[in-house]
């Protein structure tokens, strides 16, 4: 109590004149219109400021509840598109003339576990038989393939990623429909190969490649990479690089594509080898 008193003793003329400056500004501020004007103006611009503030905060703190609702509705609209034969590319949609009913259906899942270093990669994904999803299914993203599933359990699936070197998968050339055989080197994360191409078929470097269709797994026209680079020379195997489209490094939410015909196929294949 004494130190108070001694506090209010020692600083009376300096809490005085403070106190004079506060009731100077509050008639300043009550009485003209500008100063309060521009006070108030003040208060409202810190006070916005704050409000942004925190909504821009809120807002980082849901991305990955955003990011599921996006990856959510891609994959129902993804559904509808294959339901009435529209499969959507990178820049164009192409719409399939024969009957009208679905040959594809997409389940939503997201990567747990990604690996890219080794020779015969594999990735993990948080859905299984219980979600509908089976062996030797397509994996892909919104940027292109990334593999085919390989076992199964009730809630989560091993994928083997177009990084592994057991890997082969069809594919084209976006603007000749040459095919080939795409498969990976083991060298490069970034890089794939693709071979098996026609010795005639034209070859440039930024040329798209893509899914051909040909094979029961993926649907025609899912974007692989670029061309980066040609073998000199016109060999036997005519192998090129391909530049991915995909960083293989850094992957989250995915698509799961379910070939609705894949059994009846099949079936007509092995009646006619019989």
């Amino acid at each position: 109590m004494q130190q108070i008193l001694f506090f209010f003793q020692k600083f009376k003329y300096l809490l005085f004149f403070l106190f004079l400056e506060f009731i100077a500004l509050t008639f300043i501020f009550n009485n003209l219109n500008f100063h309060k004007s521009k006070f108030v103006n003040s208060a409202n611009s810190i006070t916005g400021r704050v409000y942004t503030m925190l909504a821009n905060s809120s807002e980082y703190f849901k991305l990955k509840t955003l990011n599921e609702q996006l990856s959510q509705e891609n994959t129902r609209l993804k559904n509808l598109l294959a339901h009435n034969k529209l499969f959507s590319t990178e820049d164009s949609i192409a719409i399939d003339t024969t009957k009208y009913y679905q040959k594809y259906y997409y389940t939503q899942a997201k990567i747990i576990k990604n690996s890219y270093s080794k020779s015969f990669n594999f990735l993990t994904i948080d859905g299984g038989k219980n979600q509908g999803i089976e062996k030797e299914m397509a994996v892909i993203n919104s940027k292109g393939i990334l593999g085919i599933t390989d076992q199964t359990q009730k809630n989560y699936t091993r994928v083997q990623s177009i990084l592994n070197k057991n890997s082969r998968i069809n594919a084209r050339l976006k603007n000749s429909n040459y095919f080939g055989t795409l498969s990976w080197n083991g060298k490069d994360y970034r890089t794939v190969q693709l071979s098996d191409i026609p010795r005639q078929a034209p070859l440039k470097i930024g040329d798209t490649i893509e899914t051909d269709g040909k094979s029961t797994i993926f649907p025609e026209g899912i974007l692989i990479g670029t061309i980066s680079k040609v073998n000199t020379g016109n060999t036997a195997d005519n192998e090129v690089d391909i530049k991915l489209f995909n960083d293989m490094s850094n992957l989250r939410y995915i698509y799961v594509i379910k070939s609705l015909h894949k059994e009846e196929i099949q079936s007509l294949e092995n009646t006619l080898n019989e």
